[in-house]
This record gives structure tokens, C-alpha cells and sequence, in this order.
């Protein structure tokens, strides 16, 4: 017994001479398209992660800044052309659709295509006007929501379809594997590992795109939700200091 598995080990060994490089080489067509189209999968994610980081990154910076000018002054027409400085921040966004939308109310109260800018300036509102300016708001909010969940589906997408992916290919290999048995007539263990660990190498390769795709997808998602939840707490802000302030009592 000990002799049949030194001389299967030896000749096994004499199959597994190469690399992993070597491995996927000498694996079938199909194995070989899976392995292509799941490094595509793999690198586009990567970009994506990276490129999400340094986005949400500046936005949040950006955000923080802004809010420190917003805390600060004490007059929406002041704080208007201040917000125009944060290009990447989304709650900067929101108040500017917001103050648009209000400026552009009070234009049409007062019948007067021009209109300065100044808290000053700005004539009591209806409730009616208000509901305009809540809807742009809404609309800022959801605008702003959507920009930052770009291209987060493509790691979704990464996640749910590479493991399948990389099992049809390993199927596939296994399927030639065995057709080759079939052929050559034997069953032996060193006419089989060879094929089917290049296979196996499909599934491994899927999982590998899979799981940071996942796992970034996960944690972004849920910056997403945090940023989402503070325009919509900022919103709701503005949108009280205008009731306040502008609508007629």
C-alpha cells in the first residue's frame, strides 16, 4: 500500500512541476475567458473602491467646512455665496436649491424680474411657497443621494455574479477533465488533479472579486445612509428657519 502511494505521490509531483501562472495557461479556453471577464470584474471594482474613498472623503471634509460657514453667520444671503466655494460638498447642494427655489418665490410675489439678494429683500411667503421650497429641497436631497450611490450597483453586481461565475468556469474545466478520462481510458488520481485544480482555480478567482466587492459595497452603502440622513436633517433645518423667518403669521 505504501508503495502504490509513494509511486501516485511522485507521479503527481510530476504534474505540479509549474506555477500558478503555468496553471492557468495550460487550462481550457472557457476556463481561461472566465478567468479574463472575472479580472475585469476585479479590477473595475478596485477602481471603484479607490475612487469612492477619495470622493466621499472630500465630500465629507467638504460638508464639515460648510457647515462650520453655516453655523456661523447669521443671514441665508451670506451663507449663499459662501456655499458656492464647496464644489464637492452635497448639504452645500441642498441649501443652494433650497435658497434658489426661494429666491426665485419671492420674484414672481413681487412681480419683478430682479430681485437683490438680501434677507432684507425677500417679502413674506405663503405656506404654499414654502411647499415649493420643501419639494426643491426633496428634490436636492435625492439628487445628491443618487450622485453618491454611482456606481456602487457595479460592485453590487460584482459581488452576487462573480462567485457564479467562476463556478461555471470550474464546472466547465471539470467537464473537460472528465471527457479527457474518457478519452485516455484512466482514472487515476495524477490524470485527474491536474485538471481539475485548474478549475478550481475559476471558483477561487471568482470568490476573490466577490468578497471585497462586498464588503466595500456594504461599507459604502452605509456612509451613504449617514450622509443621506444629514441632508435630510439640514433640509428639515433650513426649511424651519424659513418658516420662521419668511412665512406670513
Amino acid at each position: 500500500m505504501k508503495e502504490i502511494t509513494s509511486v501516485t505521490a511522485a507521479s503527481l509531483g510530476g504534474q505540479f512541476h509549474g506555477s500558478l501562472f503555468s496553471m492557468i495557461v495550460n487550462a481550457g479556453v472557457m476556463v481561461q475567458f472566465v478567468l479574463l471577464l472575472l479580472l475585469f470584474f476585479s479590477v473595475v471594482s478596485w477602481a471603484i473602491i479607490f475612487m469612492k474613498y477619495r470622493s466621499m472623503k472630500k465630500v465629507k471634509k467638504e460638508n464639515d467646512l460648510f457647515l462650520d460657514v453655516y453655523m456661523k453667520s447669521n443671514k441665508l444671503s451670506d451663507i449663499f455665496p459662501e456655499s458656492k466655494k464647496y464644489k464637492h460638498s452635497s448639504i452645500a447642494e441642498v441649501f443652494q436649491a433650497g435658497y434658489t427655489e426661494l429666491v426665485k418665490i419671492t420674484k414672481v410675489m413681487r412681480g419683478s424680474p430682479t430681485v437683490k439678494e438680501t434677507d432684507e429683500s425677500l417679502p413674506s411667503l405663503e405656506m404654499k411657497g414654502i411647499d415649493n421650497v420643501e419639494r426643491a429641497l426633496n428634490r436636492a436631497c435625492s439628487a445628491e443621494a443618487t450622485k453618491l450611490e454611482s456606481t456602487l450597483s457595479f460592485l453590487a453586481t460584482t459581488g452576487s455574479a462573480s462567485p457564479f461565475i467562476g463556478l461555471f468556469g470550474t464546472v466547465w474545466g471539470i467537464m473537460d477533465t472528465f471527457r479527457g478520462i474518457g478519452t485516455r481510458g484512466s482514472a487515476t488520481l495524477a490524470v485527474v488533479a491536474p485538471g481539475i485544480s485548474e478549475a478550481l482555480i475559476a471558483t477561487a478567482a471568482g470568490l476573490a472579486a466577490a468578497i471585497p466587492a462586498v464588503i466595500f459595497y456594504n461599507y459604502y452603502l452605509n456612509k451613504v445612509k449617514d450622509m443621506s440622513g444629514e441632508m435630510d436633517n439640514f433640509a428639515s433645518e433650513v426649511l424651519n428657519i424659513i418658516e420662521r423667518y419668511y412665512v406670513k403669521k
